[in-house]
Formats: C-alpha cells, structure tokens, sequence
C-alpha cells in the first residue's frame, strides 16, 4: 500500500510540473506570456478584436464558430459579434473560415499560412508553452531586405510570413554581433544583440506588448475554451482521488490488523 502511495505522489508531481519556457527555433530565450490574461474577459474581447482585423485575412481558425465567442470567458452577444467581427457577410454560427486558398497562399507566400484554431497548443513543448512562443514571435520581426517579404524574425528564421502588425509596433532592424565560442575560441559566434528602432507605429512598446498579450491569450483561449472549466474539475478530481487514497488505505489496515 505504501508503494501504490508513494506511486500516486510521483504521477501527481509529474503532473503538476510545469516545465520553464526555453529557447526558441532561433535560439533566442522566449519571454513570459502574463497567463492572467486568459481569464480577462476585456482583454480576450480585444484580442478577438485584433484576431479578426490583422490575423483572420491569411489564417483560418476552422475548429472555432464566431459564435463561442459568446462564452462567459469572452461575454460577447450575437449582436456584437455580428456589428463588430463580421466582415464579409459570414454567419454567427460559422467557422472562423478565409476566401484564400491553400495554392493561393503558397503562391503567394512561398507556403500555406496555417490554420490558427489550435495554434497555442501546437507550439508547446516539454520546454516552453505555446503562449511563451506567439508572445515572443510576434514582438521579433525585424527588417531584412534578404528576404522576399522584406521581414525576418528571431523565434522563427526565415519565416515566410511579412510583419501583419508593423503598423502597430513599427519598424525595427536587429543587430548582431560576432561572440567567440565559449567552449571553443576558434569557433565564432553569429549572436543577436539588440533592436534598434528604424520608424514608430502607432503605439509605444508597452502598449504594443499589452495588445500582443491580448491576441495571444485569444489564441490561447481558442485553443481551447474549456480550458478553465478543465481545470477547475481537474482540482477537485486529485481532491477527491487523495481523499479516497487516505480512506483506502486506512480500510486496507482495518481490513487486514488482525490477519497474521
């Protein structure tokens, strides 16, 4: 009995870890997306804002109807959603769906822009969360006349997709530095070092670092609505299962005190 014990502390622990954000695809350290947005309903309601404005035109978010947005984690009606995110003539009760096609936008961009329903929880990882990576990526593009969109960014490399939020943070080149190998000083290293403003947009960076935590917890959140609600069963389900180990485990010494 003290083995299955000590078995569901360890699983439970496992469980509960929650892994620290690491490196990104580029190598640069991803910074931390304020998780308590999620459970904003004005900042979700403004993320859902700039969602449809600057990220709906390209990417698809197909698994999600404009009409969960009515969720209490968001709070809006059908009437909002049909006068303020409905711009083509779509219904509130279809999917998040755009005109371009597949062929249309690898044409045009060199690669199909992916669908962005579950676009939080495909770039988690053991190291980081899905969250840390968009707050990250969407802060990083940087000017780069080498590449056919005019944009580079530090998470994602040679990304196919061009700024869509430049007007908002502005403009920005990055530099980089050459660092000897720590581990090898024949080795030189190609490392970024800083950004430095080329034009301003029209918002300063803590606004626009406020507006990007915004559409990421949107994404976030559409990812997967009940996620709260998971959650908060999820608690009182390891209550209930470390409750009912203590008084099974003391009917497994009652049961068995006076066996020899």
């Amino acid at each position: 009995m003290n083995r299955l014990l000590l078995s569901l502390l360890v699983v439970a622990g496992s469980w509960l870890a929650v892994p620290a954000a690491s490196a990104s695809e580029g190598g640069v350290p991803l910074d931390h997306f304020p998780k308590e947005r999620v459970t904003e309903v004005a900042a979700l309601q403004r993320g859902a804002k700039l969602f449809v404005n600057y990220c709906l035109n390209c990417h698809a978010a197909a698994s999600v109807r404009y009409n969960r947005m009515t969720d209490p984690a968001v709070g809006l009606t059908d009437e909002q959603i049909r006068a303020n995110l409905l711009f083509a003539g779509e219904k509130v009760g279809e999917t998040m769906t755009v005109a371009m096609t597949a062929k249309q936008g690898k044409a045009w961009f060199g690669a199909e822009p992916p669908d962005l329903g579950l676009v939080a929880r495909s770039r988690a990882s053991a190291g980081r969360s899905g969250a840390d990576y968009l707050y990250t990526y969407l802060r990083t593009f940087y000017r780069d006349d080498t590449k056919a969109t005019g944009w580079n960014n530090l998470v994602f490399p040679s990304v196919a997709m061009p700024h869509a939020l430049w007007e908002l943070q502005g403009q920005q080149r990055a530099v980089f530095v050459e660092r000897p190998d720590p581990h090898d000083p024949k080795v030189t290293l190609h490392e970024f070092d800083r950004f430095e403003p080329i034009s301003a947009g029209s918002m300063s960076k803590l606004e626009y670092d406020a507006a990007v935590a915004d559409l990421v917890a949107y994404l976030q959140w559409m990812s997967e609505p009940a996620q709260d609600q998971r959650v908060r069963i999820g608690v009182w389900v390891l209550l209930f299962l470390g409750l009912f180990t203590v008084i099974a485990w003391r009917l497994n010494a009652a049961y068995w005190k006076d066996v020899k």
